[in-house]
């Protein structure tokens, strides 16, 4: 273990330096992220990359990016490219890519090997009849009646379901165990299947398909894997893992990887260790990525990266910080003991994050005309205005201010409530960075709607004058009406209204739980700077939340504005 190993702060980081200190795998350290290229990869999937990245990074070892592409029907090469650009986004790379179809022809030859060896067997019940003769979790089994066939027959039917000789689900490949095991995987589970279905990355050369808890294990083998991080569901899955890893025994059997010394692709092969851990949830969100591809697909969003879906590229288009990311699931800990995690949580980082690291602007999102009667109509000038509070290095910018503004129109009130501290007939407010102002007229349109407030500049409050510091209760926010941009602003929220939407006990399902104010668009104006700012910059706008400008649909002459976060958590649980 090296000097500089960090202090074990979880299970998974015990039992690694554990191994290193006891010199098992020679002491090295080699973990995969592995997902199925079926969808977009999503906030739970960044829980796992940033512990294998984080746990192999710690330890002086590496990280390999596998797609494990064994299910054809359900893969795509867009999938396989926005996994790529998500972990890159997250902040990791990977020292190898590898598929698990990189693997297909040793996998085959391990299956060989098994039926050479007894322990597999060719079984042409249906999946139905399969079910039938599982038994139950109080009762067991039954034994295939195909499954005494002798090892020349089985490595007969086998070879010829490789040559494409059989219909899809005519055969499947089995494992003999023990059809009375306690543990239902260890009931002869399949091992392969037929599915004469092309594949993304190796077309048509393969009729037949590993199944993933086969596939799973010996590919991290041959990638000499020495620590395999999966999700707590793969615990009762661990049995089978270890005993195709027994009964292959890789290590032993160089023979079995000539294909991959052949490709180029050979590493040094492993006895790795399986460790589960619970997976990452949220409230508020769905994390299934079958009930995520029906949304996009019945375009209940728009696409896997509309700002409010869960996925990375769904976060990274909403304006989320990978480094807010990371802290969340650094903060969310490792743990066998599944448990839900609030949203605002994660909300909680976005935040710390941008207001560290977003200058800030001024914009105005529903905007009610103001007229300072007592300034020139031509009256301009340019003030200067901090780009960040708390920080000088983000140095200033040049704001332009004019006799005509925009603001909010929520920061006025013609028959204020109680505790209102902002703009009222007859009331003063301090514009930000110019002075006090006070509303004397309010202008209205022939159906009674506010168009307009008249007010009066106290010069005497401005920077540098002896009323500078007289005291007002209330400040707000301004953009010159003459200089302001207008802009497409999308105003997000939670995507779903029900903290737990996969819950149907109550007869719904998560598609009744879509909250329909969960984005708004409105036309708003922003400050002249930023007029020339390029996709994905973050700001905040000053009073209102944290925005980025959206990566797909953003041009400087067409600005597009998300909000990725307000500025406090003012979210309402469902009770």
């Amino acid at each position: 273990m090296s000097s500089d190993t960090p202090v074990s702060s979880n299970f998974i980081r015990q039992i690694v330096t554990a191994d290193q200190a006891a010199g098992k795998h020679n002491g090295r350290v080699v973990t995969r992220f592995p997902p199925e290229p079926n969808g977009y990869l999503h906030l739970g999937h960044a829980k796992s990359i940033c512990l294998n990245f984080g746990v192999a990074a710690d330890y002086g070892g590496v990280c390999h990016l596998r797609l494990d592409d064994t299910n054809p029907i359900r893969e795509d090469p867009e999938f396989v490219e926005a996994i790529k650009a998500d972990v890159r986004w997250l902040g990791f790379d990977w020292d190898a890519l590898r598929h698990a179809s990189d693997y297909f022809e040793v996998i085959y030859l391990c299956a060989l090997k098994l039926i050479r060896d007894g322990v597999a067997f060719v079984c042409d019940l249906s999946a139905d009849e399969v079910r039938s003769y599982r038994g139950t979790l109080t009762e067991p089994g039954r034994n295939s009646p195909y499954r005494e066939r002798s090892v020349e027959e089985n490595l007969d039917l086998f070879t010829r379901m490789r040559a494409g000789e059989f219909d899809d689900g005519a055969k499947t490949l089995r494992a003999k165990i023990d059809m009375a095991s306690g543990n239902i995987n260890l009931r002869d589970p399949t091992l392969y299947r037929i599915r004469k279905i092309a594949h993304q990355n190796t077309g048509t050369a393969w009729p037949i398909y590993p199944m993933y808890d086969y596939a799973h294990c010996i590919s991290d083998a041959v990638e000499g894997i020495t620590h395999s991080l999966c999700t707590l569901e793969f615990e009762d899955h661990r049995p089978l893992y270890d005993w195709c890893l027994a009964q292959i025994d890789l290590p032993h059997h160089p023979e079995l990887v000539a294909p991959l010394i052949a490709a180029g692709l050979q590493m040094p092969v492993s006895t790795p260790q399986q460790i589960e851990f619970a997976r990452g949830n949220l409230d508020y969100t769905v994390m299934s990525k079958r009930k995520l591809a029906a949304m996009v697909e019945d375009k209940l969003v728009d696409g896997w990266d509309d700002p409010r879906m869960p996925t990375l590229s769904g976060a990274r288009r909403r304006g989320y910080p990978p480094a807010a990311i990371r802290a969340f699931w650094e903060r969310a800990g490792v743990s066998k003991q599944n448990s839900v995690i609030e949203y605002s949580v994660l909300e909680g980082c976005v935040r710390e994050e941008l207001d560290a690291s977003t200058p800030r602007r001024l914009a105005v999102i529903d905007p009610l005309r103001v007229t300072l009667t007592n300034l020139a109509a031509d009256h301009l000038e340019t003030l200067a205005f901090p780009n960040h509070p708390k920080n000088e290095s983000f140095g200033t910018r040049a704001v332009p201010f004019a006799r005509e503004l925009l603001i909010e129109r929520e920061d006025f009130m013609e028959t204020p409530v109680k505790g209102f501290h902002r703009l009222v007939p007859g009331g003063e407010v301090r514009l930000r960075g110019v002075g006090i102002a006070r509303c004397d007229e309010v202008a209205k349109d022939a159906d009674g709607n506010i168009v307009e407030l008249r007010c009066t500049l106290d010069t005497g409050t401005r920077a540098g004058q002896p009323g500078a510091d007289r005291k007002v209760k209330g400040t707000i926010h301004w953009v010159s009406a003459r200089h302001a941009l207008p802009a497409e602003i999308r105003l997000y929220e939670r995507l779903f209204d029900a903290p737990n939407p996969d819950d149907d006990s109550d007869g719904k399902t998560y598609r009744d739980h879509l909250n329909a104010n969960s984005r708004r668009v409105v036309r708003g104006y922003v400050e002249a700077s930023l007029a020339d700012v390029h996709a994905e910059q973050a700001f905040q706008f000053e009073r209102l939340g944290y925005f980025v400008t959206d990566r797909r649909d953003h041009t400087p002459g067409k600005p597009v504005f998300n909000r990725s976060v307000t500025l406090r958590d003012s979210f309402t649980k469902t009770k």
